[in-house]
């Protein structure tokens, strides 16, 4: 499903306010996420660290289990906000995966800036997903 210019600009927005939230003490590297679903909700996320590593949450992590804990699976797009417009990392590919391979995702810097846009199956080439279970 393409997404409209004034969604993008809104799932952005919600990426960016997210990142407001983030806890992040020990790499000071904030990160924000927001998903869009098909009925048009949005839902933000941020990433929590925790001094024990790797119980440390991310961002796109957070925004699909807050969309997942309310009900919706049908996740369209994908913004990611961070310093220098990073990418995604492994497991919030993986993760993302489960619920749309073909998921829109934008990637832009915290001030809004967007660096790239592309399907995630372009992110996550060869993805292992709930087909392969079958």
């Amino acid at each position: 499903m393409p997404i409209t210019r004034e969604q993008r600009s809104a799932l952005i927005k919600a990426a960016i306010e997210g990142s407001e939230h983030a806890y992040m003490p020990y790499s000071k590297y904030k990160v924000g996420a927001a998903i869009l679903t098909e009925s048009g909700e949005i839902f933000k996320g941020c990433n929590v660290e925790n001094a024990a590593y790797p119980i440390g949450v991310c961002a796109e992590r957070t925004a699909v289990v807050k969309a997942i804990s309310e009900g919706k699976k049908d996740m369209v797009a994908c913004a990611v906000v961070t310093r220098d417009g990073g990418s995604p990392c492994g497991m919030c590919r993986q993760t993302l995966n489960e619920f749309n391979p073909k998921m829109h995702m934008i990637l832009a810097k915290l001030d809004g800036e967007v660096i790239t846009e592309m399907p995630l199956d372009e992110l996550l080439p060869l993805g292992f997903g709930p087909a392969n279970l079958l």
